[in-house]
């Protein structure tokens, strides 16, 4: 790899580092300080909402007015600096879910444009980007699996530093960004209308049936999708998995595997079986867990074969679905096409879901839950004052076992929280939806020959 390359490798696994190193785990420390299901919910919304609101202004900004790497290295160290701020209110006497929620959406709205930012700085940068960029975007899903592992090696799954270790790594990588090369504004000084803004010249090609048929269906079962980003790391714990984080990361383990295999399936299945397998997936994956849930140690491997499944789930469904919109969009188009494809997926799908998904588990939650959680709100509170004060746990013996009895005194509580839980109800609901469009999305969907595909150009 040229030294150029390198420095693109570094940027997108610290991108990926700083957001897995805190959204997987999250729920099961907040959960210790008061979060409830709805709050959950609210949780996986912010993130949505950002990605709906910030990347159109943001993408403007980048495109007309400030180098890319500036705006990148701005946003990061901003939003790294909000997660810190984050962390003041998680210890704080009478911790609010609410004000808490709000720092993540403040977070968010930095943290998502630079998604895409990333990706157009690497691009930019690139001689060959077919050849190039597959290689180095693959680092972000291992930063990703990194930050995983870190949190299983350092036990900060359900503890708070997990959040400093977000903020701190998108802090560095927002300095860091201010050294990557030099990406002027590429539309500066050009008149751009409010439609192309919009990305409104996409929407002619929902007169494609089949199109439509894949955007309402994309749409529909990224609604089941948010459970599995929102609940699965608690489920797993709460049936006895251990070292959670670490088994998480499994799941972009596979996505890699599958990745490196894609061209071979593709080949073979085409476009509408690619997507049903990549959906049928999604099915099995929360049948396992329903299965599994509550588990004995011997059905354990059904919980980590569902986590397998991540990269049939990601990959047969998310990548093909790009790949799909590629081809089918007209070239003047095709990057309006594609945002139109994340806003009703990873927007207004997961946002959906997200909802959905904190209901569910509100409505499958028993009364005792909210009693064990409310006698662990003082015992963090207790924990936070303790561990701040300096040396103290290193001088003194007695606070450091005192300290030692209050964690566990947390995780006792925050497992019977977790596991009074109906999560077989839970998982049913997700794998129930994902099937019904799974098999609306077989029946409806017609692939069309390739010259078929494209729509003509919008006028």
């Amino acid at each position: 790899m040229s030294s150029v390359s390198v420095r693109l490798s570094v940027m997108m696994f610290l991108q990926f580092f700083a957001w897995g190193a805190w959204y997987v785990t999250a729920p099961r420390f907040l959960g210790t300080i008061g979060f409830g299901p709805g709050d959950f919910g609210w949780t996986y919304s912010v993130g949505p909402i950002a990605g709906l609101i910030s990347p159109f202004f943001v993408g403007m900004i980048a495109d007309r007015f400030f180098a890319t790497e500036r705006v990148l290295g701005v946003l990061h160290v901003v939003g790294g600096g909000i997660m810190l701020a984050a962390i003041t209110q998680m210890q704080s006497t009478g911790a609010s879910p609410v004000t808490i929620n709000a720092f993540f959406f403040a977070h968010m709205l930095c943290y998502f444009p630079t998604l895409a930012l990333s990706n157009s700085l690497a691009l930019h940068t690139m001689k060959d980007p077919e050849k190039e960029f597959p290689l180095i975007r693959v680092f972000g899903t291992i930063g990703w699996i990194v930050a995983g592992l870190w949190l299983g090696w350092q036990q900060w799954g359900s503890t708070v530093n997990q959040f400093y270790l977000a903020g701190g790594a998108a802090i560095i990588l927002g300095l860091y960004c201010f050294t990557l090369p030099h990406t002027p504004p590429p539309s500066k000084g050009q008149v751009v209308s409010a439609r192309q803004l919009m990305g409104l010249d996409a929407f002619a090609l929902f007169k494609n049936r089949s199109f439509l048929v894949f955007m309402i269906s994309s749409f529909l079962i990224c609604i089941p999708l948010a459970f599995y980003y929102q609940l699965a790391e608690r489920a797993i714990f709460q049936a006895g998995v251990q070292d959670t984080p670490t088994k998480m990361a499994y799941g972009q383990m596979s996505e890699i595997i599958f990745m490196v295999l894609m061209p071979f399936f593709f080949k073979r299945l085409g476009v509408k079986w690619m997507l049903l397998v990549g959906m049928a997936a999604w099915v099995l994956r929360y049948g396992l867990f329903a299965v599994a849930s509550p588990a004995s140690a011997n059905l354990h491997w059904m919980l980590i074969l569902g986590i397998l499944l991540h990269g049939i789930c990601y990959d047969f469904f998310f990548v093909t679905g790009q790949i799909y919109t590629d081809k089918v969009a007209p070239t003047a188009i095709r990057s309006q096409a594609q945002g139109m494809l994340v806003l009703f997926t990873l927007g207004f799908g997961m946002l959906i879901g997200a909802q959905v998904a904190g209901t569910v588990e509100a409505r499958n939650t028993p009364p005792i839950a909210g009693e064990l959680q409310a006698e662990m709100k003082p015992l963090q509170e207790q924990l936070a004052q303790l561990e701040s004060i300096p040396g103290g746990a290193d001088a003194d013996p007695e606070m450091k076992s005192q300290i030692e009895e209050i964690r566990a005194s947390i995780d006792a509580k925050n497992l019977a929280m977790l596991q009074a839980k109906d999560w077989r109800a839970i998982w049913l609901f997700p794998c129930l939806a994902a099937a019904a469009v799974m098999v609306l999305f077989g029946l409806v969907f017609r692939e069309k020959n390739r010259s078929e595909t494209t729509t003509e150009e919008p006028r």
